[in-house]
């Protein structure tokens, strides 16, 4: 009787026709109409760095414990063109496109809003185990008002900074992704042992930090983010910039110096490590990528060509 009833079932699915033209599942990638910004997303990211850009909502991509809300198309191809010019176009520069190619991680998703956690900090953007990085507050992005700070780390501005919430997050990541493939010295993690808020870093202000021996809050919560905060912050600040961080590392009423020591011995670590590990020069990528943040005033952020 079992048998029978099985073989009825196996018979009735069988003949089932699927209505593909009004399935509740997703139709093949290659049988989706592509938009203009599509062909430009193939033509620019996926055909020379194997990397799939996601500006529509992709809820799988995202976490779910999170309310976020999906990015305007007009400010996600203005975001793509900025970062294709300040960001991919600055390591092809330096080093070609084989080595982004090879090494960078393979989707970028796009979300309008800001993700924020229980302990009062917001998340700018992550890299999901190397292969994905999620950038958020797309809508804040106003290409008609593009605002880079030049002068000081620890600005109050209520202007959308892009350095802060784009550059630096993107060669943050970047820094994670490399650090996994190749591993820096161990010396580095010995330079603040003992000093690392692993439960308390959100209450170290950027201001502070520096007389710990610390580049941000951030980079006091462990050696990793430490070392990529380090890098992230010297390839974007400006020199007035980076020589503010450097003064606020030392302490006015004594004048020690132990902070901004630790700070240039872990600059130090970095720059040895990219240079033999990835043959890069972290000066050199340094002066590239100010030179094309100082150009995103002069893009093109509408046409797509």
């Amino acid at each position: 009787m079992i048998v029978a009833v099985v073989v009825v079932l196996a018979v009735a699915c069988s003949n089932d026709d699927v209505d593909t033209a009004n399935s509740i599942f997703p139709k093949k990638e290659d049988t989706i109409e592509k938009t203009d910004f599509d062909k430009w997303l193939r033509k620019n990211f996926a055909d020379p760095y194997n990397i799939r850009f996601h500006y529509l909502y992709v809820d799988q991509n995202s976490d779910m414990g999170y309310n976020v809300s999906p990015a305007d198309i007009k400010k996600s191809i203005a975001l793509a063109k900025i970062i294709k010019h300040v960001w991919l176009d600055a390591y092809t520069e330096l080093m070609g496109e084989k080595f982004l190619k090879e090494h960078c991680f393979r989707e970028f998703q796009l979300i309008g809003s800001a993700q924020h956690k229980a302990d009062g900090s917001i998340v700018l953007g992550f890299a999901e185990g190397g292969i994905r990085v999620n950038l958020f507050q797309v809508n804040n992005l106003d290409p008609t008002n593009l605002y880079i700070e030049q002068t000081s780390p620890y600005s109050s501005s209520n202007a959308f900074d892009l350095n802060r919430a784009y550059f630096h997050t993107m060669h943050h990541e970047f820094a994670h992704i490399l650090s996994q493939l190749k591993d820096y010295s161990t010396e580095f993690r010995g330079i603040s042992a003992g000093k690392y808020h692993t439960a308390d870093w959100v209450n170290v202000k950027d201001e502070d930090a520096g007389k710990e021996g610390f580049v941000t809050g951030y980079a006091s919560s462990e050696y990793n983010e430490d070392f990529a905060e380090v890098f992230s912050c010297y390839v974007t600040d400006t020199d007035a910039m980076w020589q503010k961080r450097l003064a606020q590392a030392v302490t006015a009423a004594n004048g020690d110096e132990s902070g901004k020591k630790a700070i240039l011995a872990k600059l130090s670590i970095i720059r040895n490590y990219l240079k033999d590990s990835w043959g890069v020069d972290i000066d050199k990528l340094r002066t590239i990528v100010l030179r094309r943040a100082g150009e995103v005033s002069t893009l093109d952020l509408e046409t797509l060509n």
